[in-house]
């Protein structure tokens, strides 16, 4: 298979990396920055000029540039017969969606988008223990999620990447978008988001850096997300609860426990002592490719990145509009 990595900052050299970790190193580049690779020596023919690129005839893409670009790119690609990993999130809107929905239909192409924690081996088990109930009918959810922005690319100014920028599609909302997909795949479809958020701490930031979003659930159950690009150390955890228990996991170790209230007592589930975070890269790039030869569809389709971003797309304008707003 060849590869078309189409943006080369720290994402698309991260799976450049695990791509021929895979043995995969049939890869072509499209930039249009011509910096050194910072984590590998190894040259790859690359072009400035999308077109030229897609002359080499990729039978993938790799959607890696910032995200006000991933659309445009993705529908040129997908012209071709290009099959789609898409970084998240999706977009920074719902312009050309509807398109590309339907030349992914109307080729039969493979798209994956880019949450990787669906591969991580914390929440594949608190998947299974909701789907066997081991706490009950659920009634809650929290996560949270802070993160000091300046320490995510200590080589270079935080205020140029694309995450501190309104025109390439960043804020903490659209960045750290994986808890609402996450929820949904745990939990089920969002129906409802009423939010606040701003740029609220010290960085000087034209986007928001602080996020509050309660959810309501189809099912009925409540929960609350919070996002910032403010908080040192940096803190990421989830919590559900039951009405027979409760269920926690946190991403500094992986690690979930779960209580259950007929024994009142924890139980505490380890990850895989060779887990790292690059991991879940690793498993996401596998799945895509193990898609494409076998024909069949990924477990987070195009479908689940429009979902999530109109959950994405509710909570700004509830920020905006200071109301709930119907997903």
């Amino acid at each position: 298979m060849k590869f078309l990595i189409c943006g080369v900052g720290s994402v698309g050299e991260r799976h450049i990396r695990n791509l021929l970790s895979l043995e995969h190193d049939n890869i072509i580049l499209y930039r249009t920055r011509f910096l050194p690779l910072r984590t590998t020596e190894q040259s790859f023919l690359s072009f400035s000029s999308l077109d030229d690129a897609l002359s080499e005839r990729p039978n993938a893409a790799f959607i890696t540039n910032p995200t006000n670009l991933h659309i445009p790119v993705a529908l040129r690609c997908a012209k071709l017969g290009c099959h789609l990993f898409i970084e998240k999130p999706l977009s920074h809107n719902l312009d050309g969606i509807d398109e590309l929905q339907k030349i992914v239909i109307a080729k039969k192409l493979i798209v994956c988008i880019g949450f990787q924690f669906r591969f991580h081996p914390g929440l594949k088990k608190i998947k299974e223990l909701l789907d066997e109930q081991a706490i009950g009918r659920v009634v809650h959810v929290a996560a949270h999620w802070g993160e000091y922005l300046p320490d995510w690319h200590p080589w270079e100014d935080y205020r140029k990447g694309y995450s501190a920028r309104e025109d390439l599609g960043g804020g903490v909302i659209l960045t750290l978008c994986h808890p609402f997909d996450y929820l949904r795949w745990l939990i089920g479809e969002i129906s409802y988001v009423a939010s606040l958020g701003g740029s609220l701490g010290d960085l000087t930031l034209p986007v928001e850096d602080t996020v509050d979003v309660l959810l309501q659930f189809n099912s009925g159950l409540i929960g609350h997300v919070h996002l910032d690009y403010i908080q040192r150390p940096p803190s990421h955890w989830l919590q559900i609860t039951g009405c027979n228990g409760v269920i926690k996991w946190d991403n500094s170790d992986g690690n979930v426990h779960l209580y259950r209230t007929n024994n009142s007592s924890w139980e505490t589930f380890s990850v895989l002592k060779e887990f790292e975070r690059n991991n879940m890269f690793i498993d996401e790039i596998q799945h895509f490719i193990d898609c494409i030869q076998g024909s069949k569809g990924t477990s987070i389709t195009l479908d689940d990145g429009i979902k999530s971003l109109k959950v994405v797309m509710a909570i700004k304008q509830s920020i905006r509009e200071q109301r709930t707003i119907n997903v």
